[in-house]
């Protein structure tokens, strides 16, 4: 975990407030929903399956085991899931020694997009995680396909610098 991050925190909405807190094992079944609830993850193989749940409680446990990521989940005030996101904090050489922010899967939930939570959640990234994190740098990928995601990332900031590439491995 990255622990000098403090959690759980409420982050502000247009309209009332979400609580941004570490997941776990509990919260499976939620991840892969939110996680399926995207045509472009479904197409990926992310299904919801049960037949699928101990592949991802190995990557759940995987990642929360690993003190440079976080797993997030964001949950309203009933503790309904909403969203979620993966954090890792990755020091490297390139720019002088810089380390980054890598900010992985944001996923909110189809019925509860344009409501402000990936505004909240990304701004709490940039404003409070970061510098707590003490990186110089936020970044993360987007597929090309996602063209409503680019437009949300460039009006809060970021600047669309690089071309990612994947290898598929097996």
């Amino acid at each position: 975990m990255l622990s000098a991050l403090t959690l759980p925190v409420d982050l502000a909405m247009r309209s009332g407030h979400i609580t941004l807190r570490r997941a776990d094992e509990s919260d499976l079944p939620a991840l892969m929903r939110l996680l399926s609830d995207d045509p472009i993850s479904a197409s990926r193989g992310d299904l919801a399956s049960d037949a699928d749940a101990a592949a991802y409680r190995a990557a759940l446990l995987n990642v929360t085991a690993d003190p440079a990521n976080e797993l997030l989940i964001a949950v309203d005030a009933a503790q309904h899931p909403l969203a979620t996101m993966q954090l890792t904090r990755i020091p490297g050489m390139a720019r002088r020694g810089a380390t980054r922010l890598t900010v992985e899967a944001v996923r909110v939930s189809s019925d509860q997009r344009s409501a402000g939570i990936g505004t909240a959640m990304m701004r709490w990234v940039t404003d409070v995680a970061a510098p707590a994190l003490d990186v110089s740098l936020v970044q993360l990928t987007s597929d090309e396909a996602r063209t409503d995601a680019h437009r949300f990332y460039d009006r809060l900031g970021f600047v669309g610098s690089h071309r990612g590439f994947k290898y598929p491995v097996g």
